[in-house]
């Protein structure tokens, strides 16, 4: 048997990535996506607070605004679409739409504080990720809207957010009729006839730009004032699974919950979720019975959002740092047989919501709630648990309360652009073919690089969280093994510290936040040959990816909060 991990195959493997696929990317012509440096658009960006705030001042007000948008593709019956995750044998490498489960969505959440600095956007959808080019198009048609409808209306920041969901519509191009598309355009970089098709549907994303862009004026104008509270809660491991990326020890457990209250108790409250964890479950393909996950599914986050609506809540979830993170579903399923597997996203998602739900009550008072403790669901589940000869797990058997805090109105978000590298010879070669939706720099040394974006977010003087463009390495914020020589491929040390060491214990992290740029992972552990353990590095910008993301965010938190100190 091939050991696949044996140090001299893996150099032998990078190898070939880099010289045969380094090779014939070399020999294609830049893609329409490429533009020289001097070239890179510079608008649609928007710098967040040009002043942070340590406290808030006398006068500050929340007032926050809410939209939700259906993005679900209700005529797939008619027309193609594919879902971006998964592209694999036990789907016969055809992941076309076949069925409708649940939604994907949009939901949006507009945010001030009433210190005449502007409001901030924050807009999550159900993808697999997100693009540069695309986030700019929403922001455009988004920031036309704001001229036309609602020119009061100062803007901070407008930011895109996507959960990573691998069972909605391919928003980035790399999974849809993925060989059709790099043959036809091949073809074209080789001969120059023809057009070059897009990887992602261009009507689907027009469509989406523009649902999204006017969910956003719609949050806007529903800005009303309101008390805003932060709760958070260490769930455990049993929700968690760090697989795949053995070197990244690091696995943070908290689920974070913002709730604001309007003042008119007429309106509904809007709950905020975040915690790191893979939507990958609803689309996955198998080969036992469970289907070729062909579905279209929001995974658990679409059921967390349907039960918090349940009991009176709008709804968002913003990700966390989830390279190699995924939903655990070992304790929310326990012996409970399952037909289809967005069924065990169905009970991991709901489970979820009644923790988020539940954060502040003792056990007693979710007892006496049956949306949380849900006793005729729970005897069926124990009774079916027990007779598959399993011991039936119920989340709130010893359940501690913990404290909510009301936080004093003030939002700090400060965004900076960051050009990264890309020395990945894959991704150049997909860049080339077109097939995903990105801007590609061509830098004066004949190399490529993409501007991406980070961001540095205080809320009430007492939240803190920066903001990651793609898929974060948890070890890149916590400190872990792959940080150092000792746990490192490539045995030396990552040259800058975990975030959490330098920057402060409570800081968290928001990740798939204003990009989608892959797995971000330390240059010390990055190795291109090593699939079982590293295959992240396929999908990465390249080698340089951690270093100039998180030194870019050392140097953003740390201006930042200079500043506070002024």
């Amino acid at each position: 048997m091939i050991d696949l991990t044996d140090p001299k195959l893996v150099r032998l493997f990078e190898r070939i990535l880099r010289k045969g696929l380094g090779g014939f990317a070399a020999k294609l012509d830049d893609g329409p996506g490429f533009l020289p440096e001097a070239n890179a658009p510079a608008r649609d960006f928007y710098p967040g607070t040009r002043r942070f705030l340590p406290k808030a001042p006398e006068g500050s007000r929340w007032r926050l605004g809410y939209a939700a948008v259906d993005l679900t593709p209700y005529d797939y019956y008619k027309h193609d679409y594919y879902l971006g995750g998964y592209l694999t044998g036990a789907n016969g490498f055809n992941n076309r739409v076949e069925e409708i489960v649940d939604k994907m969505q949009c939901r949006i959440v507009a945010l001030d504080d009433a210190t005449g600095r502007g409001a901030h956007l924050f807009a999550v959808i159900d993808c697999i990720g997100t693009g540069n080019r695309h986030i700019r198009l929403i922001r455009r048609k988004f920031a036309d809207l704001i001229r036309l409808y609602a020119p009061e209306v100062k803007i901070a920041s407008v930011n895109v957010f996507s959960t990573h969901t691998h069972s909605c519509v391919d928003t980035q191009g790399l999974w849809t009729a993925t060989a059709k598309t790099a043959i036809h355009n091949l073809r074209k970089n080789r001969t120059g006839k023809g057009t070059y098709l897009d990887g992602p549907d261009p009507e689907y994303m027009k469509k989406l730009t523009d649902d999204v862009s006017a969910g956003m004026l719609r949050a806007v104008r529903d800005m009303t004032p309101g008390a805003l509270t932060l709760a958070k809660k260490d769930v455990g491991r049993d929700y968690f699974s760090n697989r795949n990326r053995k070197s990244a020890t690091a696995l943070n457990t908290d689920l974070i919950r913002f709730v604001f209250t309007p003042d008119d108790p007429a309106r509904r409250p809007t709950m905020i979720v975040s915690f790191p964890a893979h939507p990958d479950v609803a689309g996955l393909p198998t080969t036992d019975g469970q289907g070729s996950g062909r579905a279209v599914s929001g995974d658990f986050i679409y059921y967390m959002g349907e039960l918090i609506e349940e009991a009176g809540c709008n709804f968002l979830f913003i990700n966390g740092a989830i390279c190699a993170i995924y939903m655990d579903r070992g304790a929310t399923n326990d012996g409970v047989s399952f037909e289809h597997r967005w069924e065990q996203s169905l009970r991991y998602g709901r489970e979820m919501a009644r923790i988020a739900l539940s954060l502040t009550k003792t056990k007693e008072e979710i007892e006496a709630d049956a949306l949380l403790s849900d006793p005729a669901g729970v005897e069926a589940d124990r009774a079916e648990s027990e007779a598959n000869g399993v011991p039936y797990t119920l989340w709130y058997e010893n359940w501690t309360p913990v404290r909510e805090t009301e936080l004093p109105a003030c939002v700090n978000l400060r965004l900076a652009r960051v050009k990264v590298p890309v020395t990945n010879p894959l991704i150049i070669l997909v860049g080339k073919l077109n097939l995903a939706s990105y801007d590609v720099l061509k830098t004066a040394g004949g190399g490529y690089a993409i501007y991406t974006e980070i961001g540095y977010l205080t809320l009430g003087g007492v939240f803190r969280a920066a903001l990651a463009p793609g898929e974060f390495c948890q070890d890149l914020w916590l400190g872990g093994a792959s940080l150092k020589a000792d746990g490192a491929y490539l045995k030396k040390d990552f040259p800058f510290p975990a975030l959490r060491e330098a920057l402060g214990e409570d800081l968290c992290v928001f990740g798939l936040a204003n990009d989608a740029v892959g797995y971000i992972v330390p240059d010390n552990d990055y190795i291109l040959g090593e699939f079982n353990n590293h295959y992240h590095e396929l999908i990465s910008l390249g080698e340089r990816t951690g270093s100039t993301v998180v030194s870019a965010l050392l140097a953003l938190c740390r201006s930042a909060e200079r500043e506070d100190l002024l």
